[in-house]
């Protein structure tokens, strides 16, 4: 199983305006030893002292697929979930200066909290309009619907599948819909799904 993030997929979460028609997604990946299960804290790591997280739209991957087609791509995916992209603030900006990649400061253990459930697409009210939001402390700081996105569902695992084999389990983290909300020790993060609670992290 591996995980598949994407970076900049909202307009207002966009560096800078896209780079026309011909602009493609930016990925990064995380190991599974990123995943957070089962609503576990989170224990502040370490290596920061600027831990930061967004929240994205998780499909699941529910068949092998390698160069797919985007008119086919809804075939490669059934279920979505919540999850949280947790970042080292301080090593990212680092990272950046120096024109390194982001494993530093993405891709460290138990970075990528996902909800213990995912939900069929076909069960939800409008499965190209899926909402989620993310509360820090009982405020919404994030929110943002699959309709915003700058690249959909299908165009991203066309996309992906071009350049790794996608597997049965694969998780793909879609995008945050806005900047990235710093959090401390003390902290509760819920994150929702059409305005269903989904996933807890506590950070310790």
């Amino acid at each position: 199983m591996k995980i598949i993030c994407i970076a900049h997929n909202y307009p207002q979460a966009r560096p800078e305006p896209p780079a026309g028609e011909a602009g493609n997604p930016v990925l990064f990946m995380k190991p599974d030893t990123a995943l957070l299960r089962n609503n576990q804290p989170l224990y502040y790591p370490k290596l920061t002292q600027d831990l930061r997280c967004e929240v994205a739209l998780v499909l699941r991957v529910c068949r092998l697929g390698r160069g797919v087609s985007e008119r086919f791509a809804h075939r490669y995916y059934a279920e979505v979930g919540v999850g949280v992209d947790f970042t080292a603030g301080d090593v990212l900006r680092e990272c950046r200066q120096k024109g390194l990649p982001w494993e530093l400061c993405k891709a460290f253990d138990y970075s990528a909290p996902v909800s213990p459930e995912l939900v069929a697409l076909s069960a939800l009210r409008d499965a190209s309009d899926v909402r989620f939001s993310l509360e820090l402390n009982g405020k919404t700081v994030q929110q943002g619907s699959s309709r915003s996105m700058v690249w959909g569902f299908n165009r991203l695992i066309s996309y992906v599948s071009g350049y790794v084999i996608l597997r049965m389990g694969d998780l793909i983290f879609t995008g945050s819909p806005s900047e990235s909300v710093g959090v401390r020790i003390g902290d509760r993060l819920v994150a929702k799904l059409e305005e269903k609670s989904m996933l807890t992290v506590d950070i310790r």
